[in-house]
């Protein structure tokens, strides 16, 4: 038997048996250039800045959402047929679902416009990435095969869908055991294993069984925890401002004409202005390159550029005021407008020296009717059989309907005093 083994610290063992066409294939897309490109993007971004062990890749969740959807599948399979194709389509998209992230997470990608799933389906139909070559060889559909899977709609969609994307699915699963236990935060534990146990198939979407309710309330607990004590983390959101407050003055310049590195046609410089890639520059997009660019802007021309960029570097991330507490919206802008004035009355620059944050998530979407389409409710079936709405069960999803959301402002150590004063904090 030939065997390629893979230890990781969250799913321990995962085996590849390369006698096997679906594995071989599978270790194949593991090993294209396209793939291992996501070594050098961290899955968390800057979060390693208020967590030192949050230096995990893309790679790595890649990898353990495709072993978790294995393990849905094996115990979807013991009540339902899953057919070689569906279990080749399923497996390689949760393989492939983060293909095209940009660098420092969902960062760059807000200030190039470049939403990662369209480069993912990019990647997948483009003849000249190794990737699309894969598929090909192994079927010469699997390309558009795996396009359309990602592209499906409600009333298209299917228990495999579910696997990859849903409320309760293989990306969500693995994320959160992951972080969890590489922030060392202990925050998103849950028990994996009681829940894919308690999955079942019905009316060809994936439910779960009643037995599997506790599991579940566990797992939306730690999803609530984990946003609000590691991903909405005041350090996390300082530093991710400033990343996208330095993008998108490397952009201006650029436009300008007055960005004197990197060059024009390098992956960096195009991907700030929009343009198309081509493969091999789309590889070289990572956080290595976005990195080098900072370590090089610091010791720039540009004044404004220069301190965002030795911010990130040495870790001078902006002061937090928490506005949190303060109901209206429009008053915590008009709070944010003061600070600004405060901000500019000493020297500073209202456009660069502070910003305003308002990072939300739904832990819960019960209103499945204005959610997206992958979003539909948790279903529960009954001893009786009868499928019931998992908010319909328990109390906690209408807890944890409600939005979870912080207002603050982050302001420049240098302001900070004089923008507490103007908001009174």
């Amino acid at each position: 038997m030939a065997e390629k083994i893979i230890r990781d610290p969250v799913h321990d063992v995962i085996a590849f048996r390369t006698d096997h066409a679906l594995d071989r294939l599978l270790f194949g897309l593991l090993n294209a250039a396209e793939f291992q490109r996501l070594r050098r993007i961290l899955q968390l971004g800057m979060t390693h800045l208020a967590y030192p062990g949050a230096t995990h890749s893309r790679y790595a969740h890649s990898l353990g959402v495709l072993e978790t959807a294995r393990k849905m599948l094996c115990h979807i399979e013991r009540h339902t047929a899953v057919s070689d194709e569906q279990r080749t389509l399923c497996l390689v998209s949760a393989l492939l679902h983060d293909l095209g992230h940009g660098p420092f997470s969902h960062v760059f990608e807000r200030v190039s416009h470049f939403p990662h799933e369209k480069l993912t389906l990019r990647v997948i139909q483009d003849p000249d990435s190794e990737v699309h070559r894969l598929l090909w060889q192994h079927d010469r559909l699997l390309p558009e095969k795996v396009a359309a899977f990602f592209g499906a709609r409600d009333g298209q969609r299917t228990f495999l869908n579910d696997v990859i994307s849903s409320q309760l699915d293989a990306d969500r699963f693995d994320y959160l055991l992951r972080d969890n236990h590489m922030t060392g935060s202990r925050y998103g534990q849950f028990d994996l294993q009681w829940l894919l146990h308690a999955l079942d198939v019905e009316s060809n979407r994936l439910v779960v069984t009643g037995k599997g309710a506790s599991a579940i309330e566990d797992y939306l607990h730690a999803r609530y925890n984990m946003y609000r004590n590691v991903y909405f983390h005041k350090v996390v959101r300082s530093a991710e401002g400033m990343v996208r407050l330095a993008l998108q003055r490397a952009k201006r310049l650029a436009v300008q004409d007055r960005l004197t590195w990197p060059p024009r046609e390098s992956s960096t410089h195009k991907a700030l202005l929009g343009q198309r890639l081509s493969i091999e520059q789309f590889t070289d997009l990572d956080d290595v390159a976005v990195n080098y660019c900072f370590k090089l802007w610091s010791t720039g021309d540009d004044a404004t550029l220069a301190r965002l960029c030795r911010g990130l570097l040495f870790r001078k991330v902006y002061k937090t005021i928490d506005l949190s507490h303060v109901p209206d919206p429009a008053d915590a802008r008009a709070m944010f407008d003061r600070a600004a004035d405060a901000v500019e009355r000493t020297g500073g620059d209202r456009h660069y020296d502070l910003f305003y944050d308002e990072p939300a998530d739904t832990p819960y979407v019960t209103d499945v009717e204005h959610a997206d389409d992958d979003q539909t409710d948790i279903l529960i079936r009954g001893r009786d059989g009868v499928l019931t709405p998992f908010a319909r069960t328990s109390p906690l999803p209408k807890a944890l309907g409600e939005r979870l959301m912080f207002r603050r402002i982050h302001v420049a150590p240098e302001h900070a005093g004089a923008a507490r004063g103007a908001v009174g904090s």
